[in-house]
């Protein structure tokens, strides 16, 4: 289903896309680097609105979230397409190959679908951020119904668009995905717009980041302490997750190593208060209380065991914890 969507009128046959800092000069016929939208009659248009390629019902811990409705599930869905060129795409077959399989749903069935008990959407799997214009009017029928919304993203969007929609959102797992020759030299894009999207969206919503360690590409501990000590600089207790990288798509190095993992995590920790290993079976992800040390939140895989907080307190020594969670 085709949508008119953010441009700039070029000339008779062209228009720029207004969504994403790429700005792509689109001319009729043509698609922008996202691959779903594309210019026709001199306007953009995007052609994936409502188009599905995956759905499923997760455990908030698979976004990852962690710190926000712990032990919870959240219904998830995907669309297709991304702005960005990640060689080691772990999605690649629909953020990145052209024309796969989808499905549509309207947002009227998505709300149906939705209704409780689940009380959470994820906006997940390909890049949400080029889904822009279902995301926004899904987002908004969620709200009004008292249905949570999360986005699972690169940040990769204009200011505009992303003040626009955070209204509607009340979680982000956000990718920061290197430093900034990781950003122009692999994945094709600029590190200080997705910095901006993190800065914004931690004043309006609940923000956890991911940053995939991938082997050869991002794997030093100069890249992790730049990105920990920035969302240090922001809220020492955003949390952040390091995610092991295997082999995928067109990047073929060996799986990120176990050491390497642990090391970046104890450097991150410098900074951050709150600091977690996936995508591998290495490293202790419980969440403990700040003042006693207590474990309040205890994790196997994805099995998560709340029964350190009572109320939104340690059960130990009674600290709040709801300044560090969404419960």
């Amino acid at each position: 289903m085709k949508r008119r969507t953010f441009d700039h009128l070029e000339d008779t046959s062209a228009a720029r896309c207004l969504l994403c800092p790429h700005a792509c000069i689109i001319r009729d016929g043509g698609r922008g680097i996202c691959n779903v939208r594309g210019a026709e009659d001199g306007h953009i248009v995007t052609y994936n609105y409502g188009e599905i390629s995956s759905m499923a019902v997760d455990p908030i811990e698979k976004k990852p979230l962690y710190h926000f409705h712990p032990g919870e599930e959240i219904l998830s869905l995907g669309s297709i397409g991304c702005n960005l060129r990640c060689p080691f795409c772990q999605n690649h077959r629909i953020s990145q190959e052209p024309f796969p399989k989808t499905e549509y749903l309207s947002v009227d069935d998505l709300v149906r679908t939705a209704t409780p008990p689940t009380r959470m959407v994820a906006f997940t799997y390909a890049e949400p951020v080029v889904w822009y214009e279902y995301v926004y009017d899904a987002a908004q029928a969620l709200h009004v119904r008292g249905i949570k919304t999360v986005l699972v993203t690169n940040g990769y969007i204009n200011e505009g668009p992303l003040l626009k929609l955070l209204p509607f959102i009340d979680a982000m797992n956000i990718d920061l995905k290197g430093d900034d020759a990781f950003y122009a030299n692999t994945a094709k894009g600029n590190a200080d717009d997705v910095r901006r999207t993190i800065a914004l969206a931690a004043k309006r919503c609940h923000v956890e980041v991911t940053t995939l360690i991938v082997t050869a590409l991002n794997d030093s501990i100069t890249v992790i302490d730049g990105i920990a000590s920035f969302l240090a600089s922001i809220r020492p207790t955003i949390p952040l997750h390091l995610s092991a990288y295997h082999p995928s798509y067109r990047y073929a190095e060996t799986a990120t190593g176990d050491a390497v993992l642990l090391s970046m995590a104890r450097r991150a920790k410098e900074h951050l208060h709150y600091v977690y290993i996936g995508n591998t079976r290495v490293g202790n992800n419980n969440t403990y209380c700040p003042k006693c040390g207590n474990a309040v939140i205890e994790r196997t895989g994805y099995l998560t065991d709340v029964s350190g907080l009572r109320d939104g307190c340690c059960v130990h020594c009674g600290e709040d914890q709801r300044p560090y969670f969404v419960l």
